[in-house]
């Protein structure tokens, strides 16, 4: 069944915190399901369906519901990271098309960077070493005995990619910084992100290195808050006050070791890009703005060659010279900023790439970096670690 028209996206709110020390992950989850009912002109009455993650507290979608005072007669909590949002909106769709829903909500909030302060603050006055993370490794995790022993962390196993990308195709730590340059120069308009400073190449590679070959301006934000989208029935979405932002394709596919075949040069975008695109029938090329997943700037690159932007291998010369620039180059990417630069709520930054393609096809996007008459743009998500397993998810949305 193809998911082609079958909704609209009728509501997008992205909170503007970024360190939530007073608001509980729940009370964001609240404040965002509530920007996103204003934005749609619903009320919470209005929803039938509500898609959650992991992040949400409690038993997930029960306890939201409860709080919101929701009542529900369809609910998803899919869980596969930071691609979980992207996934949603395509379930959503999937949903109102079996008509289990008319109007779905999801949220995606957390406050992991007031969490890990307040927890090196405990741990500085009662003289012990601060935490490095606040979720332990799951002690079930079939894969913790093969790879803990080997001290992965999520800075280490991009920096694999990145550096199995540089010697396979050449690419360069140089070709790699235009990507937070261009992130950069989108963030100076944003008063909402974490980093406005427009920064150069040189800036990138000459700041800390953090995991051979990426540097600290490779990495992400982390930040707090979070986002909502509104997914509606189309003859619903027609009767708001809103502009038309129908999703025309979707994709999803996990990768995983595969039995030790992993091949880190590639993906799972790879999979999920090419069934979006199918799906709208239309081809990268006709891609007008792309929101795409920037953990690292290595994440970008592979995603750009992955979804067939341009061929395996030529990201590096892709993205240099400010080809990812609004207004300067030919595929203009995360116009707010992006998780490099702006957001990466909850460490889970899928709700932020749908909500800048959404801004970007209302023409309601900063106008120094609107996208002129943008009729059709992609989001993609990839939610784990490149270097071992991971799901991405792709959405194709269009302007009607």
């Amino acid at each position: 069944m193809s998911l082609n028209g079958s909704a609209y996206i009728v509501g997008a709110y992205e909170h503007p915190t970024r360190k939530a020390d007073d608001l509980s992950v729940v009370r964001l989850h609240a404040d965002v399901a509530k920007g996103a009912l204003e934005d749609a002109g619903l009320s919470k009455h209005d929803i039938d369906g509500y898609f959650c993650a992991g992040d949400a507290p409690g038993l997930g979608t029960t306890t939201i519901a409860e709080y919101l005072g929701l009542k529900l007669r369809h609910v998803d909590s899919t869980e596969c990271g930071g691609s979980a949002p992207i996934l949603h909106v395509a379930h959503a769709a999937e949903a109102i098309a079996a008509g289990r829903c008319n109007v779905a909500l999801i949220t995606l909030a957390g406050r992991p960077r007031a969490q890990m302060a307040a927890a090196q603050a405990a741990a500085k006055s009662n003289g012990v070493k601060a935490p490095l993370a606040l979720k332990p490794p799951d002690p079930d995790a079939p894969e913790l005995a093969f790879e803990l022993p080997y001290g992965p962390a999520t800075q280490n196993l991009y920096a694999a990619v990145a550096k199995r990308h540089m010697h396979e195709f050449g690419t360069t730590s140089e070709q790699l910084a235009w990507i937070k340059v261009a992130a950069s120069h989108h963030a100076q308009h944003n008063p909402n992100a974490m980093l406005r400073e427009v920064v150069t190449v040189d800036d990138v590679v000459n700041s800390p290195m953090v995991s051979d070959p990426l540097h600290r301006l490779d990495c992400c934000v982390m930040s707090d808050g979070g986002g909502a989208i509104i997914v509606a029935r189309p003859e619903i979405a027609r009767e708001l006050k809103r502009p038309l932002v129908k999703v025309r394709g979707t994709g999803e596919a996990p990768k995983h070791g595969m039995g030790g075949k992993l091949d880190l040069t590639y993906s799972a975008a790879a999979w999920s890009g090419p069934l979006a695109f199918a799906e709208a029938g239309v081809t990268p090329a006709d891609v007008q703005y792309a929101s795409l997943y920037d953990s690292f700037t290595i994440t970008v690159l592979m995603q750009l060659e992955d979804l067939g932007f341009c061929k395996k291998g030529e990201g590096g010369r892709f993205v240099a010279d400010g080809n990812l620039i609004s207004g300067v180059g030919k595929l203009p990417f995360n116009t707010d900023g992006g998780g490099l630069c702006n957001n990466h709520p909850a460490n889970r930054g899928g709700i932020t790439k749908i909500i800048e393609a959404v801004r970007q096809l209302r023409g309601e996007a900063h106008p120094a970096v609107q996208v002129p008459n943008c009729s059709l743009a992609l989001a993609n998500g990839i939610g784990g670690a490149l270097a071992s397993r991971h799901t991405a998810g792709t959405l194709i949305l269009e302007r009607v």
